[in-house]
């Protein structure tokens, strides 16, 4: 099973990562920045698996690339607040 089979599964392995860089100190701009990139990636590359994920796919590829700053900053808030 791909982490990417199931929404709450990516959300998990999302926060796990989110984590680990807080913890190394990455700072909220630098990780909205790279989490806008791996949109650009998921977007352009994978096939989404899930509902969720093609509406945000959807969403990703309609926005302007400061709509996706945004799209990016909530996804992490998203993430951070998963239990």
């Amino acid at each position: 099973m791909s982490v990417l089979d199931n929404f709450d599964s990516w959300k998990g392995f999302l926060k796990s990562r989110l984590q680990q860089a807080e913890e190394n100190g990455v700072d909220h701009s630098t990780l909205t920045n790279l989490a806008a990139e791996v949109g650009d990636y998921l977007a352009e590359s994978v096939n989404a698996k899930t509902p969720e994920q093609e509406v945000l796919k959807e969403l990703w590829s309609t926005a302007s690339e400061e709509e996706q700053q945004a799209l990016a900053s909530a996804m992490i808030k998203l993430v951070q607040k998963h239990d």
